[in-house]
């Protein structure tokens, strides 16, 4: 009677932080469509508070942090929802990146924006001189935001991940 050998091959599962076992590729959520709604939420919440601001004065970091806070509530609601568990840390890692991504790259188009569409050439003219003789004003104006949407990102997506965990409810 001849014997077969059996081959035993690796699979793609490591065990993580619980202990279970989780297939590395297969249960990793696309997180692009979190990404769109984090962007969805900051778009809408900014939209409203300038509307707002054409009749009262708000402070503009404000406005950024409850913008992040807002688009992040919507997109850590909805993974929840959608994978019925809370996001890891790499998870957290990957959407405030890219949260933070896609809000200077609006923050971007819209500066263009204002820059061709409502500037003429001497308004242009005249921000570009300030801009060169005084440049580490707008530098350093630059860096906080930077380091505000950040900050205030991170935080968001951490305490509304832990808030909205549906294990913890359960438990």
């Amino acid at each position: 009677m001849a014997r077969k050998t059996t081959k035993l091959s690796k699979s793609n599962t490591q065990s993580g932080r619980n202990g279970l076992s989780q297939n590395s590729k297969s249960t990793q959520p696309k997180m692009a469509q979190y990404i769109g709604f984090f962007a969805i939420g900051y778009i809408i919440t900014s939209t409203i508070f300038m509307m707002i601001q054409t009749q009262v004065a708000l402070n503009s970091q404000l406005v950024t942090v409850l913008s992040i806070m807002v688009g992040a509530y919507i997109a850590v609601n909805k993974f929840i929802k959608h994978q019925q568990r809370a996001l890891d840390r790499d998870e957290i890692n990957r959407l405030m990146f890219g949260g933070v991504s896609v809000v200077w790259l609006l923050t971007a188009i819209y500066f263009l924006g204002i820059w061709f569409l409502l500037f003429d050439a001497v308004s242009r003219e005249v921000l570009l001189e300030m801009t060169m003789q005084q440049p580490l004003p707008l530098l350093s104006a630059l860096v906080m935001i930077l380091v505000l949407t950040f900050i205030s990102a991170r935080i968001s997506i951490l305490l509304l991940n832990r808030l909205l965990n549906p294990k913890r409810k359960t438990s």
